[in-house]
């Protein structure tokens, strides 16, 4: 029964977020100012930017989020080449993907979306660092999602154990990714670093994601799809502007949706929560806390 329970309040939740999102943006336009998730596509989007700018450098090189060793071989091949690092934009993820396991052995949708993004960012701070100055800040960019607000987080079933949601998971690891952000900057606010970190919302985004909803939901998301849902440059927008915009420099800390500072949810600035998911992550992706 609990476990019932569970499910259909991880389902009600997320999508009452969702209605929520299509009402704003029915009535408000985007935000305006593509990268693939495997080696292909990558490669390329990489050789139609080569023919486009006819200058520059761009290479790509891949990377598994839902694999600690793949995480911990990029940031080595990176760190082997000696460049510094400016902006880093946690943008991967799953939604509501039925239940499988990472190769570590986490939920899938918070070792990929969270734990994953999580260890890389950790790797990589101190090239961020060396990277920013004053006036010249690093900026890491989180993208999260609406459905956080519905997130809840059970310290000791952070892989859904004991009761699995498919809604649920995935709105843990995107209040997880707040949690993240948000303790990361006041780390880096206390010692006085150069790298800002912020949030993202890019909204409700005619992708891939929604591939996993039941044919139900897919039945009733086509109408809605063309004429609510954002494009994928329109969701990305938000996330570039955080990304380069001079008026953002030094700033961080933020939540942002549609290219304006938003509340997130109240549990999201619980300090304590974020403390102990800090001390919880760095313990299940073997790190050292500090």
């Amino acid at each position: 029964m609990w476990w019932l329970l569970h499910f259909i309040l991880g389902f009600i939740r997320l999508y009452l977020d969702g209605v929520k999102v299509l009402l704003y943006q029915l009535f408000n336009r985007s935000f305006t100012l593509p990268a693939g998730n495997d080696e292909q596509k990558g490669l390329a989007t990489v050789k139609k930017i080569q023919e486009e700018l006819n200058q520059g450098k761009v290479e790509f090189m891949y990377l598994d989020l839902a694999s600690l060793t793949s995480v911990r071989q990029f940031v080595q091949r990176y760190k082997a080449k000696g460049l510094p690092l400016h902006i880093l934009v946690n943008n991967a993820g799953v939604m509501l993907v039925p239940e499988r396991r990472t190769e570590d052995g986490f939920e899938l949708h918070f070792g990929l979306n969270y734990l994953g993004h999580f260890l890389l960012t950790v790797l990589l701070l101190d090239v961020l660092k060396k990277s920013g100055k004053p006036g010249k800040f690093s900026r890491i960019i989180i993208m999260s999602s609406a459905s956080h607000y519905g997130g809840r987080l059970t310290l000791d079933d952070l892989q859904g154990r004991m009761c699995y949601s498919t809604h649920g998971a995935y709105a843990q690891s995107k209040l997880a990714l707040l949690l993240f952000s948000y303790h990361l900057q006041n780390q880096l606010w206390v010692r006085g670093d150069p790298v800002t970190v912020n949030a993202v919302d890019p909204g409700m985004v005619d992708t891939a994601l929604y591939d996993n909803l039941s044919s139900l939901a897919k039945l009733a998301k086509k109408p809605f799809a063309k004429l609510l849902f954002r494009t994928p440059a329109e969701g990305a927008s938000t996330a570039i502007y955080s990304a380069a915009a001079s008026e953002l420099e030094g700033i961080g800390g933020l939540y942002l949706y549609n290219g304006r500072k938003t509340e997130s949810s109240a549990l999201s600035y619980d300090e304590r929560l974020q403390s102990k998911m800090w001390k919880e992550s760095c313990a299940l992706v073997g790190l050292q806390q500090n």
